[in-house]
C-alpha cells in the first residue's frame, strides 16, 4: 500500500455562544476539515470563522451537510425522499462555499445519520452524489471505504475518498458500530493510534467482534467531539509519521 494518508476532522460544530471541540489546536494535526453547515451544528458566523481557520493553515476545506436534525446533532435517522436530500445537501453545500476562497471547496462529506444511512440506502447515497455534482463535480465525496456507496460515487463520475475511522470501531461487516452499543468509540489514545497505523499500512482492522478485515482507505478520520481530541490528533498524526506514513491533503490522493 502507499504510505500516505489524508488526515480529517469534524470541525466547526459550535453555534451560537456555545463552543463544541477544540478547532483552534486541532487544525494544527489535519489536512482536511469537515465543516458543520448549520443543519446539525455550525451558523454562519461559525461557518466563517471555521473556513478562515483551515484555509490559514492549508487545510483542505469541506461540507459537512447533514439531515435537519440540530437538537439530535444530526445522528437521528430521518426518513426524506431522495429530493429532499438532495436539496438539503445542495444548500449546505452552497452555503459553506460562499465563505471558501474561490468560492471552492475540496470535498463532502455527509454527517451522521445521514453518512451512515447512505452506506446502505442507494437511493439516498445517489441523492447526495447528485447534490455533489451538480454544485462542482470536481468536488471530492468521502464515503466508507468497501462500501457499495463509493462505487456507485465512481460509477457516477464523483472523485472518492474512502474513508477509515481512528476513533470508531468496526462491525464484522466493515460498517460503524452505532453509538448507541458499548465501545463504539474509542477512548483510548494508544489503541486509536495502533489501529490507525494498521489500517493505513497494513490496510486491516479489528472488527469489534474480534475479526480481523480489510479496509483500503484514501482518508482517516478522528471526530473533534471526542474526548480528548486534540491529544489523538497530535498522537495520530505523530504514530503515522514515525511508522513512515506521509498525510497529505485527499485532493492530491484522488
Amino acid at each position: 500500500m502507499a504510505a500516505k494518508i489524508d488526515f480529517n476532522c469534524d470541525m466547526g460544530e459550535s453555534f451560537g455562544m456555545y463552543k463544541l471541540g477544540c478547532d483552534e489546536e486541532v487544525v494544527k494535526y489535519i489536512t482536511s476539515a469537515n465543516i458543520a453547515c448549520g443543519f446539525h451544528a455550525g451558523d454562519p458566523m461559525w461557518m466563517k470563522t471555521t473556513v478562515q481557520l483551515a484555509e490559514k493553515h492549508g487545510v483542505g476545506v469541506g461540507a459537512q451537510p447533514s439531515f435537519p436534525d440540530l437538537m439530535g446533532f444530526g445522528r437521528r435517522n430521518m426518513s426524506v425522499s431522495p429530493e429532499e436530500a438532495r436539496n438539503d445537501v445542495t444548500y449546505q453545500i452552497g452555503a459553506l462555499q460562499a465563505f471558501a476562497s474561490g468560492k471552492k471547496l475540496q470535498h463532502v462529506k455527509p454527517h451522521g445519520a445521514m453518512y451512515n444511512m447512505a452506506v446502505g440506502d442507494k437511493a439516498l447515497a445517489r441523492a447526495i452524489c447528485q447534490a455533489t455534482l451538480e454544485v462542482d463535480p470536481n468536488m471530492i465525496l468521502v464515503a466508507l471505504a468497501g462500501s457499495a456507496w463509493v462505487e456507485l460515487a465512481a460509477e457516477m463520475g464523483l472523485r472518492v475518498a474512502r474513508e477509515a475511522f481512528a476513533d470508531r470501531a468496526f462491525t464484522a461487516q466493515g460498517t460503524l458500530v452505532p453509538r448507541s452499543e458499548p465501545g463504539s468509540v474509542i477512548h483510548d489514545v494508544n489503541e486509536v493510534v495502533e489501529r490507525s497505523v494498521k489500517m493505513v499500512t497494513r490496510g486491516k482492522v479489528t472488527a469489534i467482534t474480534g475479526e480481523e478485515i480489510e479496509i483500503h482507505s484514501d482518508s482517516l478520520c478522528l471526530h473533534g467531539d471526542t474526548p480528548g481530541a486534540v491529544e489523538m490528533a497530535r498522537a495520530v498524526k505523530e504514530g503515522l509519521e514515525a511508522a513512515g506514513v506521509e498525510i497529505v491533503p485527499m485532493s492530491s490522493l484522488v
